[in-house]
C-alpha cells in the first residue's frame, strides 16, 4: 500500500513538473512573439540600424551625411534652405547625434537628429521628402526650496546645500547692484525658491532661473522676485518687496566672481616708479586668463584694437553720457560698430600690454572724463508702473510668504538637536 501511495506521489510530481515546464515554455513563447518597441526622438529605433556618435574634431555635416549614403543634392537643400532652423556649420565638437539608417543592404540615412542641448533636438527627417523640425524631450519640473548661510563664500554656501552651481551665477546677478559680492559678511544668509528639469523623471537636467530669493546681508533683508511687467517686450525682471527694480543700467562688474585688485584712485602711489603719484583711473578685476568679460551695459563698439600699455580693449559707447573700456584682454570677441547688449561676451582676460599678472582694467566714462562707477548715482532699470503695482504685490505676497517659512541650515540643526534630547 506504501509503495503505492509513493508511486501515485511521483507521478504526481512529474506531472506537476511537466505541467509547469509546458507553462513556463508558453510564457517564453510569448514573450519572444511580443514585438520589442524602443521609441526615442518619436521614431521606432527597431525600425532601423541606428549609429549613435558624437561631433568629433573634423568633422562636417556633409561628410557625416555622404558616409551614410545621402546624395548630394539633399545635402545641398537642407544646407540653403533650412538655415534658419539648422546651420550645418554651426555642429559642435561634442554633442551627440543619432542617425537612423535603413535595414537593407545599402544602409541609407533615413533620419539624423543632432542633439543641441539635453533638452532640445534638431530632427532631419530623409524619408520621402526632407523635413527639418526642432523638439524638446519632455521634462518634469520640480520646484525646490534652499537655504544657506556663509561662512567663507557664497559659492561654497551654495554647494554645502547641495544646490545646482548655476543658482550662485544666478543670485549675484540678481543682486548685482544691491549686494557687493566681493565683500560678503560670515553670517550672511539667503533663501531661494527655483525649479530642477528632469528628463524621463530621473535625468538631471539643470535649474531654471531663480523664480524668489532672499539675501540678508550684513543684517538688512533683500527680497527679489522674478516678474514680468512688460508682457509686450518679454522681458522678466527683479523687484524687491516694494515693486523696486533690483536691476541698474550697468552690470557692477565686467567679469563673474573675480576679486578687486586695484581700485578707482587718482593719489595712487607705486613704489616702482620712486613713490611717485601715478592715478589709476580704472577699477582691476584680477581674474584667470580666458575669463570672459561681459559689456556692463548696452551700446556700440567703438573701438576694438591693441594699443601701447592697453594692450587689446574694447571700447563701448552706451549713450551721449556713458561709455566703458575693457583693457588687457587676451582676445577680442567684437569688432567696432557692433551693437552689444549688456552681458554680451566681448573678450577674455589676458595679460597685453603693461600688466602685472591677468586682470581686466575696467574704465568707466561720463562726459568724456574718467570716473569711478562705484561713486556714479547710476539711473535704476524701468520701475514698475503704478497701473500694475497691486497686481504685482497681490502676486507676489503668497511667495513671500513660502520664502518666510523657510528655514536655514541652522535653524534646522537645532531642531534637530532639541528632538533627540
Amino acid at each position: 500500500m506504501q509503495k503505492y501511495w509513493s508511486l501515485i506521489l511521483v507521478l504526481a510530481i512529474l506531472t506537476s513538473c511537466k505541467d509547469k515546464k509546458e507553462l513556463d515554455k508558453e510564457v517564453v513563447i510569448k514573450i519572444i512573439e511580443k514585438p520589442k518597441v524602443i521609441i526615442q526622438y518619436g521614431f521606432n529605433l527597431e525600425d532601423y540600424n541606428v549609429l549613435q556618435d558624437t561631433v568629433k574634431s573634423g568633422d562636417s555635416f556633409g561628410e557625416l551625411m555622404l558616409q551614410n549614403k545621402v546624395g548630394y543634392p539633399e545635402i545641398a537643400e537642407i544646407s540653403e534652405k533650412y538655415r534658419d532652423t539648422f546651420d550645418v556649420r554651426k555642429i559642435v565638437v561634442g554633442k551627440p547625434y543619432l542617425i537612423l539608417r535603413s535595414k537593407d543592404t545599402l544602409e541609407k540615412a533615413q533620419v539624423f537628429i543632432y542633439q543641441n542641448d539635453r533638452i532640445n533636438y534638431t530632427v532631419i527627417d530623409l524619408r520621402d521628402s526632407v523635413r527639418v523640425y526642432k523638439k524638446r524631450k519632455k521634462v518634469k519640473y520640480v520646484t525646490k526650496e534652499a537655504s544657506g548661510i556663509i561662512e567663507t563664500s557664497l559659492s561654497e554656501a551654495i554647494l554645502d546645500q547641495g544646490i545646482d552651481y548655476n543658482i550662485t551665477n544666478d543670485l549675484s546677478e540678481i543682486y548685482a547692484w544691491t549686494i557687493d559680492f566681493f565683500r560678503l559678511q560670515k553670517g550672511d544668509k539667503f533663501k531661494v525658491i527655483y525649479k530642477e528639469r528632469y528628463i524621463n523623471d530621473s535625468i538631471y537636467a539643470g535649474s531654471e532661473p531663480i523664480e524668489a530669493a532672499y539675501f540678508e546681508h550684513n543684517g538688512t533683508p533683500l527680497f527679489a522676485f522674478a516678474y514680468e511687467a512688460d508682457s509686450l517686450k518679454n522681458i522678466t525682471d527683479y523687484f524687491d518687496d516694494e515693486a523696486n527694480n533690483l536691476r541698474r543700467t550697468f552690470l557692477r562688474a565686467p567679469v563673474q566672481f573675480s576679486r578687486i585688485s586695484s581700485r578707482y584712485n587718482l593719489k595712487r602711489r607705486i613704489a616702482y616708479y620712486g613713490n611717485r603719484i601715478r592715478p589709476h583711473k580704472g577699477t582691476d578685476y584680477a581674474a584667470p586668463v580666458g575669463t570672459p568679460i561681459m559689456a556692463t551695459a548696452d551700446g556700440t563698439v567703438t573701438e576694438s584694437t591693441r594699443r601701447g600699455g592697453n594692450g587689446r580693449y574694447v571700447k563701448i559707447r552706451h549713450n551721449g553720457t556713458y561709455s566703458t573700456q575693457y583693457l588687457h584682454m587676451r582676445k577680442q570677441k567684437v569688432k567696432r560698430g557692433e551693437f552689444v547688449r549688456q552681458g554680451d561676451i566681448i573678450g577674455w582676460v589676458g595679460m597685453t600690454g603693461n600688466t602685472g599678472g591677468p586682470h581686466v582694467c575696467y574704465r568707466f566714462w561720463r562726459n568724456g572724463r574718467q570716473v569711478d562707477p562705484f561713486r556714479e548715482k547710476l539711473p535704476a532699470a524701468e520701475p514698475i508702473s503704478e497701473t500694475i503695482k497691486i497686481q504685482y504685490l497681490k502676486y507676489i505676497s503668497p511667495i513671500k510668504e513660502q520664502l518666510d517659512c523657510i528655514e536655514f541650515p541652522e535653524a534646522l540643526t537645532e531642531d534637530l538637536l532639541t528632538l533627540n534630547q
